[in-house]
């Protein structure tokens, strides 16, 4: 599913145009890309939470040249579903 396929399925599932789900869809990834920038978790209680991870510096290997290289500590997006929502699928 694509973006423009889950905005149709939001629209209908809502009740919605598909550009006022649009507008809602965008709404919804510019606020949680908003609070994960400012550092906050976003909940939403029965699907999972939406948080930035800090990734600590270590050394690795190029596989090329089987140098060793340094790499920098780093921050990364994750989304950690809830038990719930996991148990849906099991």
């Amino acid at each position: 599913m694509n973006k423009g396929e889950l905005v149709k399925a939001m629209a209908d599932k809502a009740g919605l145009t598909i550009k006022e789900a649009g507008v809602a869809y965008d709404a919804f990834v510019e606020v949680v890309t908003d609070a994960m920038k400012k550092g906050e978790k976003v909940q939403l209680v029965g699907f999972g939470t939406f948080e930035v991870r800090e990734k600590a510096a270590r050394e690795g290997i190029n596989p090329q040249t089987k140098e060793k290289v340094s790499i920098p500590a780093s921050k990364a997006p994750a989304l950690k579903f809830g038990k719930a929502y996991k148990d849906l699928f099991n």
